[in-house]
């Protein structure tokens, strides 16, 4: 199961907190540090394309051509 399927946004967010405070920490060894580098990197990028997605989604409800709030439909690919 994907990192999509499995948590929201925020509880992405709190385990890429989670994963920065221990590599923070300096308690883990190499291994382990690379191992929890690569779940934080993996995290973000989720976290990212919730984000970019959040904001086209917001883009589109609120710019038309004439300046009037319009709500367009919304597709994953941006066209519609």
């Amino acid at each position: 199961m994907s990192v999509e399927e499995e948590l929201s946004f925020e509880e992405a967010l709190a385990e890429l907190e989670e994963i920065v405070d221990k590599l923070e920490s300096g308690e883990l060894s190499l291994e382990d540090s690379l191992k929890e580098f690569e779940a934080g990197i993996k995290l973000s990028r989720f976290c990212a394309k919730i984000l970019d997605d959040t904001e086209e989604k917001i883009e589109m409800i609120i710019e038309n051509e004439v300046g009037d709030l319009e709500i367009k439909p919304y597709n994953s690919s941006g066209k519609e």
